[in-house]
């Protein structure tokens, strides 16, 4: 995807004098006019979201700070985007100077942070008592603490809805869960979640529940619970490959439901990562002349990597080489790794407010199921790390018809025919949104987009009970129509009121065959039961 490293920085323009002495005028006298609004009492407030509270207002000191800080982390970025760099250097270059100016913001220290002086004053120090208190309990567990994890319990308020394990492997656990209604639809849904996370964020709470939704509308599910890799770990889970996890992953429990549920092909869904592996495995099948799926929903995922939005920072052979000869020795990505990488991509939300929430006021955060899971990291062995970074961050390769062989089959996503569904979220951070829309190009039979509110997880975890955010979409053909232009296909979409999960399940319906009889059992004489959902897999922690 990039050349090395050393060459990003050739060519080099420093920011030329014009531009430098305009940006520092402006410094200047903005530096002035705070100063002079201050003392007039007539500043306002900082924009930033974490000045919100009134207590900035009401310090004079404070809310100079708040101004001034402003200021100079929008002076830093307007200096970078007048650079003349290499696009990776610059995003590099802008990605090291947000970390930066997230670490000096002034509500991160005890003394320029009037809401937790104020506590402080409130409580008689004990807040900061609390706030010590929580900070070496963090320490001992080797993480920050988002939610209060005490409130959760995988299997008890988290991933409770019925079902059992009729399946595992060395990888995977399958979950057949279940039947909500007296008649279901004869074709079932085979779900894949991302394997760098655990499946539970499709069955948190019954409330918010995306695997009891489509229970409830009839479907039968299955979904795949994927196996945590530990460090002790003996028996080869350690050396499994890409090729492993689409043979022995995805289309050994893709054959499992098959049998199970008697039906000759499932519609299948992948989720972010998930999403890339099941079109793989898919891809595969069909090398070898199966067709096991009857349609393909992809929530988040991204086939082509021409744009990994701002996780190209992590990006070249430098770092690619790096990670792999430490994967040869460890055979383990760490998940904390992975959760501290995704954690410093929004840093002002996801490490910094917790720095002065936690500590500082002495606060115990709320519960919150999305980030009790988000904290519930997943480890990976390293061979299936080291290629699955090479081969699509870096190389790109699942994009070009036959580049990537598995067992010598070609993979090559335009002989998937079979309907598809794609959705996206706007403000996704993990696979931006005109990248998943570029899936329209790989895939014959894209039927449907659809554009959703919010981020990587919440907009995809919208049900339709909360009647929250929206979500965009046409009905035109979209590869005929807008040529693989996602700017065009926005100019055309759109705007529906709430979930897409409704507008999923009548594309997803018109799929799944006839309205028969529910089973009265789970299993199969060649799969019994082996435990109740959520299945022991996904109840192993990731300590390394």
């Amino acid at each position: 995807m990039y050349n090395n490293a050393s060459s990003q920085w050739q060519g080099v323009s420093l920011i030329n004098q014009e531009a430098l002495q305009e940006i520092q005028s402006n410094f200047l006298t903005s530096w002035f006019e705070i100063h002079k609004q201050a003392q007039e009492g007539t500043l306002g407030p900082a924009r930033h979201r974490r000045f919100r509270a009134q207590a900035w207002q009401d310090n004079p000191s404070a809310l100079v700070s708040a101004h001034l800080w402003q200021l100079y982390t929008e002076t830093l970025n307007r200096m970078v985007s007048e650079t003349q760099l290499h696009p990776q250097a610059q995003e590099r270059l802008s990605f090291a100077l947000m970390q930066w100016c997230e670490a000096l913001h002034p509500a991160n220290y005890l003394l320029t942070n009037p809401e937790a002086l104020n506590e402080a004053i409130q409580t008689q120090g004990q807040s900061l008592l609390q706030g010590a208190q929580h900070f070496l309990r963090d320490l001992s567990k080797g993480r920050m603490l988002q939610t209060d994890e005490t409130q959760f319990a995988v299997g008890e308020n988290l991933a409770i809805t019925p079902g059992a394990v009729v399946y595992q492997n060395e990888l995977l656990q399958l979950i057949q869960y279940t039947p909500q209604t007296e008649t279901v639809h004869s074709v079932p849904l085979f779900i894949v979640p991302p394997n760098i996370n655990k499946y539970y964020i499709l069955d948190l709470q019954p409330e918010n529940s995306f695997v009891r939704y489509a229970l409830e509308q009839g479907m039968q599910v299955f979904l795949i619970s994927w196996r945590n890799p530990l460090a002790t770990d003996q028996d080869g889970i350690l050396d499994a490959s890409w090729g492993d996890y689409l043979n022995h992953g995805v289309l050994s429990a893709l054959e499992a439901a098959q049998t199970i549920s008697g039906s000759e092909k499932l519609n299948t869904l992948g989720f972010c990562v998930g999403g890339t592996l099941l079109a793989s495995a898919l891809s595969l099948a069909q090398a070898n002349q199966q067709q096991p799926a009857a349609s393909m929903t992809l929530l988040t995922a991204m086939l082509d990597f021409h744009d990994v939005g701002v996780l190209g920072v992590f990006v070249d052979e430098a770092l690619a080489l790096m990670r792999e000869c430490q994967l040869l020795n460890t055979k383990l990505m760490s998940g904390s790794d992975l959760a501290t990488t995704f954690s410093f991509l929004r840093p002002s939300e996801l490490v910094w407010n917790y720095v002065a929430s936690n500590y500082l006021q002495g606060k115990t955060p709320a519960p919150f199921d999305i980030l009790f899971w988000n904290a519930d990291s997943t480890n990976l062995p390293g061979a299936f790390f080291s290629w699955y970074f090479r081969n699509t961050y870096l190389e790109n390769n699942l994009r070009l018809p036959g580049k990537v062989q598995v067992d010598g089959q070609p993979i090559d996503l335009g002989h998937l025919e079979l309907p598809v569904y794609l959705y996206a979220s706007e403000d996704d951070h993990i696979v931006p949104w005109r990248t998943a829309y570029a899936s329209t190009q790989l895939l014959p039979q894209v039927e449907r987009f659809v554009l959703g509110a919010s981020g990587h997880i919440a907009g995809v975890i919208n049900p339709p009970v909360q009647n929250r955010r929206y979500y965009w979409s046409t009905e035109a053909s979209l590869p005929a129509q807008f040529s693989g232009v996602p700017e065009t296909w926005q100019q055309q979409a759109t705007k529906q009121e709430g979930s897409w999960w409704p507008d999923w399940m009548a594309w997803l319906t018109a799929k799944a065959g006839a309205r028969v009889p529910a089973p009265t059992e789970l299993g199969h004489k060649d799969y019994p039961v082996l435990e109740a959902a959520p299945g022991s897999y996904v109840k192993t922690r990731a300590v390394i």
